[in-house]
């Protein structure tokens, strides 16, 4: 019996991942629903609660509550303002500039490489599906067109949107993993693009080979892309994304190399602020569609309705999934876990990480809900790194990396490129899985030498 309560930590984080996959996964409950249900479900069964004053099941409750508010609090305006970003791209014909603009750059023979940057660039501050929605009439276009390796634009436009949608913020997911795992915001753009490069990388080549190996044709409802004159410079189309991106990596920076006390060290962090540089861009964003489409205040504050609707519930998932780690971390696990590395059990975190995000993602299918419950969970058991051999931004990024390992028929992503692409959803499986799979654990195997060779530390 005592046994069992001493190992009873590691039985509370058992059953709250379970929840968690068996509300989302088998039951069908809305993610937000599911995961404060299971939060408040870890706090219930929980030995010790901050601030539990004598009825331990309110204080679980309102724990949870409370710690959805301060997971709220970080990231909400980011994620809103990264929503009315991706729109305002889309309407303007920005993005679809930045593709046009990159496949005349490489030209017609490299124009999957072109997609593939695209999507990778979008990707940062425009969500999944809609990146795909807005690529996927140029892979019809240059599928047609060619005759051939439509199978690589598709995977080309999937494998880099998903790269910088699993490790560069303000996606959601690597957002929250930042904020929760408390890595600088800078840094975590900056590694997180160099790690996806070679991932993404050997995923096209890859996807050469699946190209020849799967003879599938353009589907009829293929649409064409815009008229290019009507479209922005891809001055004007680039600049509220980049923007953004180089004031948060350059005020991350500027900790190391301007004195923190100096009027020039106020500003670039003030402007460097993650709330204040999405601001910028936004309104930039907002700016380009303003000018394009010759639409005044009234008319571009409307488009801002339907974005802000998207981000509300992304928000409530987010925080939720907040909500979720924050009570793990009050479970008592990461005591557990150090009563194991004095015990002479050695973990290696990037791979739990890693498998943790894993699980979770075959589980119950959202990348986003993956990301922000591994890094809860990894966050109780290492804190803010202090006694790991590497930088904690590796762990991040196992578990962004875990967060791609595989996907099917329980994840959105998945039916988003099966319909739209027009595969069936064996050749879907076929691709795109083996695809997803083969960048998690090339991503693993690249963080496990990147934390060895440079720790960061």
């Amino acid at each position: 019996m005592e046994s069992t309560f001493e190992h009873w930590p590691v039985i509370v984080l058992m059953i709250g991942i379970i929840s968690v996959i068996l509300l989302i996964a088998v039951f069908k409950i809305h993610a937000f629903i599911s995961l404060m249900f299971s939060a408040s479900l870890v706090g219930i069964l929980s030995s010790n609660l901050p601030g539990d004053t004598g009825n331990h099941y309110v204080t679980a409750v309102e724990l949870s509550m409370t710690e959805f508010g301060i997971t709220a609090g970080k990231i909400a305006f980011v994620i809103a303002l990264a929503s009315i970003l991706g729109v305002a791209l889309t309407v303007s014909g920005a993005a679809e500039k930045i593709v046009i603009k990159f496949i005349d750059i490489l030209g017609e023979r490299f124009a999957p490489v072109a997609l593939l940057i695209s999507g990778f660039v979008l990707s940062i501050p425009v969500f999944f599906d809609t990146v795909f929605f807005l690529l996927i009439p140029i892979g019809y276009s240059m599928g047609k067109r060619l005759k051939k390796n439509y199978v690589l634009f598709v995977m080309a436009i999937s494998a880099g949107a998903a790269v910088t949608h699993s490790l560069v913020p303000p996606t959601p997911g690597p957002l929250i993993m930042a904020e929760t795992l408390k890595v600088n915001l800078g840094l975590t753009i900056l590694v997180g693009l160099i790690a996806g490069l070679i991932p993404v990388i050997i995923a096209y080549l890859y996807s050469i080979r699946l190209s020849r190996k799967f003879d599938i044709q353009p589907p009829n409802f293929a649409e064409e892309p815009s008229d290019e004159s009507k479209l922005p410079s891809f001055f004007m189309a680039i600049l509220p994304i980049v923007v953004p991106l180089v004031l948060i990596i350059f005020a991350s920076a500027s900790e190391y190399f301007i004195n923190g006390n100096g009027a020039g060290f106020t500003f670039i962090n003030f402007i460097g602020n993650k709330n204040v540089a999405m601001l910028i861009g936004t309104i930039l964003a907002l700016w380009v569609l303003a000018k394009q489409k010759d639409w005044g205040l009234a008319k571009v504050s409307s488009t801002m309705e339907k974005p802000l609707e998207i981000a509300g519930v992304i928000i409530l998932i987010t925080s939720a999934g907040g909500a979720f780690g924050g009570m793990i971390k009050h479970s008592g696990i990461g005591d557990w876990i150090q009563s194991l590395a004095t015990g002479g059990i050695e973990l290696n975190y990037i791979l739990l990480g890693w498998g943790v995000a894993a699980i979770m993602k075959i589980a119950q299918g959202s990348s986003t809900v993956a990301m922000i419950t591994a890094a809860g969970i990894m966050y109780s058991l290492v804190g803010t790194g202090t006694d790991l051999a590497y930088h904690p931004v590796y762990i991040l990024l196992a578990i962004g990396f875990g967060s791609m390992f595989l996907t099917w028929m329980n994840d959105s992503g998945f039916w988003v490129i099966c319909k739209l692409s027009g595969f069936t959803e064996k050749q879907t499986l076929q691709t795109w899985t083996v695809i997803l799979g083969l960048m998690g654990v090339v991503g693993l195997i690249e963080t496990l030498i990147l934390a060895k060779v440079f720790p960061l530390i």
